[in-house]
């Protein structure tokens, strides 16, 4: 196995899949930064041994002065673990485009300028790494989830095309996919759909169904799974000498992703319509 390319640099630490992939770096002797919007959120990730740093994906200044800050002192950020993000859900006619707008920032601007950031110097070191944290929704589509789950195909194009623009120089690109995982991202869908779902919308029966759906997916051990099984694969993905394009984390949404794919539009519709139904 080859040496894994340290310091490594996470963002959206404060808790969930973050935290724990932090954690776990940490425990398995890596250097970490962990980093968060608040860093005062990661006071136990301190405490474990991560290094804490402020980061917001949405900032300019924020994310250039944490980049700085790893590069002085190491000469280059050796990985990249993508993670910050969240899902702003709703039907596609409802949304309000200014919250779509700013998932995207989140989800989509801020990894890629992340991206933009630590490249120079994993090119001059002629190593590196970047996981970017995508999701099943990158490869499938649920209704009411259409405006997330765009920014997750968009994490799939970037990272597909990255993968190959800085192979020559020696960086890896590395997708990691998980399928419903019990963080606090789950509660954030579930206020989202409530949020639009407003006496007498056209949509109301949809929503209702999609919220049944969302809070059960996440409480059914068979179909969710926590962040530490999230983290095990980051570590994998970070550790391996040859690691994959991409990671699909649980059995249900390697299941899901296979059935989307070998079903073609008609049989996703239908499965679609049985389990939206209202």
């Amino acid at each position: 196995m080859t040496v894994p390319p340290d310091p490594i640099l996470v963002t959206g630490c404060s808790s969930g899949i973050g935290a724990a992939t932090a954690e776990l770096l940490v425990r398995a002797g890596h250097t970490v930064y962990a980093t968060a919007r608040r860093p005062e959120a990661l006071s136990g990730l301190g405490a474990a041994g991560a290094r804490v740093l402020a980061l917001d994906v949405t900032s300019e200044q924020s994310m250039a002065a944490a980049v700085k800050a790893v590069v002085e002192e190491h000469g280059h950020v050796g990985t990249l673990v993508n993670n910050a993000g969240y899902g702003e859900y709703g039907t596609i006619e409802e949304t309000d485009l200014d919250q779509v707008r700013a998932m995207f920032e989140t989800n989509v601007f801020g990894l890629a300028r992340m991206c933009q950031l630590v490249l120079p110097g994993m090119r001059a070191a002629g190593s590196g790494r970047i996981v970017n944290i995508g999701s099943m929704g990158g490869r499938i589509t649920f209704p009411v989830g259409g405006y997330y789950h765009a920014t997750k195909y968009a994490v799939e194009a970037i990272s597909d095309a990255l993968r190959n623009e800085v192979h020559p120089f020696g960086v890896e690109v590395v997708l990691v996919e998980p399928g419903l995982i019990r963080t606090r991202f789950g509660d954030t869908a579930l206020a989202s759909d409530a949020h639009v779902s407003q006496e007498g919308s056209p949509y109301a029966g949809l929503l209702a169904a999609s919220a049944a759906n969302t809070s059960g997916g996440y409480r059914n051990p068979l179909m969710a799974a926590g962040p530490e099984r999230v983290a095990k694969v980051v570590l994998k993905a970070v550790e391996s000498a040859r690691p994959r394009s991409r990671y699909v984390v649980t059995p249900a949404a390697r299941a899901a992703i296979t059935a989307r794919t070998l079903g073609g539009d008609r049989v996703w519709d239908a499965i679609m319509r049985q389990q939206f139904r209202h």
